[in-house]
């Protein structure tokens, strides 16, 4: 059963977001502000769901700094209701993996959590990842990627701890391998198609893949895109 802790300041919203996630069988805990949330980061959930606009002195900003500080692979959904462009920037930026903008269904958290438990840690039901059934252990010199444990390890068989969009940005970069593939190409692959917000992004993501796996073959096309090539 998976985890999710809930932080949301809106007693009403927070008790109706937290009845659509354990409908789904997920065991949820729910959080009033930052300060309280804050108290429970090593006791590291399966996934955080964390409104930015938070009481009491600590907002989602600062929580989602000290989560991925803790685990950097934790993923995390924000929520706001206040600029959404900005907010989705900074957010993905900071290592959010999704971000919704208030006022939005239940429904859609429901959907938006489940499909980033599923890309995570892998379906609990029938069928995993393509890449997973096609190779689940990729070689890029000097790094080996296993797809389904989401895990890369550099030559002295060490453990480098990716976000989950460095990952889904690794992963793709690496199926496409030699291929030129555009900003919106990536945005799409790793956001998907419901992104709205500047490409920018994909840079920013790009920057830091490059500081974590700083041998990685990946060439810059000026102007349009990026490009991984093997050796």
């Amino acid at each position: 059963m998976f985890r999710i802790f809930l932080v949301e300041d809106e007693e009403h919203l927070s008790g109706i977001l937290s009845a659509y996630l354990a409908n789904e069988g997920w065991h949820v805990r729910s959080f009033p502000d930052g300060i309280s949330a804050r108290e429970v980061i090593r006791e590291r959930p399966d996934l955080w769901v964390l409104d930015i606009m938070l009481p009491g002195g600590v907002d989602g900003y600062q929580l989602v700094r000290e989560i991925k500080a803790d685990r950097a692979l934790l993923p995390v959904v924000f929520i706001s209701a206040r600029d959404a462009d900005i907010d989705r920037i900074i957010g993905l930026e900071m290592g959010s993996d999704d971000y919704l903008s208030k006022p939005f269904l239940p429904r859609e958290l429901v959907v938006r959590v489940r499909k980033l438990l599923d890309r995570v840690y892998g379906k609990e039901t029938a069928g995993i990842a393509e890449a997973s059934e096609v190779r689940s252990r990729i070689f890029i010199a000097p790094y080996r990627i296993d797809v389904q444990a989401r895990m890369v390890k550099n030559q002295q068989d060490e453990p480098i701890e990716l976000t989950s969009k460095e990952f889904d940005l690794l992963l793709y970069l690496v199926e496409h391998l030699g291929q030129v593939l555009g900003r919106e190409q990536i945005l799409i692959a790793v956001w998907g198609n419901d992104y709205y917000g500047s490409d920018r992004v994909v840079d920013d993501l790009v920057r830091r893949l490059r500081r974590r796996l700083p041998e990685l073959k990946l060439e810059t096309v000026y102007g349009f895109g990026y490009r991984m090539v093997s050796v």
